[in-house]
């Protein structure tokens, strides 16, 4: 009988695209320390910064102080706390879907960013999940809103 880690460890999971068409990627380090215990979605604070994508890389890159954030005005180094987390198990097509509503900027908020990562500040600022916009993204003086994030792990 294999160990849930092994069986969480064989999880095939396929990803998603945020509403701005944004690729998702996830560090190579995060199902290791998922199952390790090292995060708990359902109950530590899960929060979205944005970066300059170009700095992440997804083989070496853990924490949220492995990226470079990008700086403006109304935004704050460190994000802010993720709106929604909503996991979900479907037992009839074997996948679990966590979806992270990052966060939205509201105000007088000029920034550019080429992503946003969002990470668990529950546990030492640990990278959950990068989300690639593909180029950059600004808001001269608005609202700057990051798209859902979904990561999708099939079962076998």
């Amino acid at each position: 009988m294999k160990s849930i880690r092994n069986i969480f460890a064989s999880l095939l999971f396929a990803l998603a695209f945020a509403a701005q068409a944004a690729t998702i990627h996830i560090p190579d380090a995060f199902l290791a320390s998922a199952l390790q215990g090292g995060m708990n979605l359902s109950t530590d604070v899960v929060k979205c910064a944005l970066i300059d994508i170009t700095s992440y890389s997804q083989a070496t890159d853990v924490f949220l102080a492995d990226v470079t954030q990008v700086t403006g005005t109304g935004y704050t180094a460190g994000g802010q706390t993720a709106t929604s987390i909503v996991t979900a198990a479907d037992t009839t097509n074997h996948w679990t879907t966590i979806v992270i509503t990052p966060a939205v900027w509201t105000g007088s908020t000029t920034i550019s960013a080429t992503g946003a990562v969002c990470y668990d500040s529950t546990a030492s600022n640990r990278i959950i999940a990068i989300s690639d916009f593909g180029a950059a993204v600004a808001s001269s003086g608005g609202t700057y809103t990051v798209g859902a994030i979904t990561l999708k792990f099939t079962h076998f």
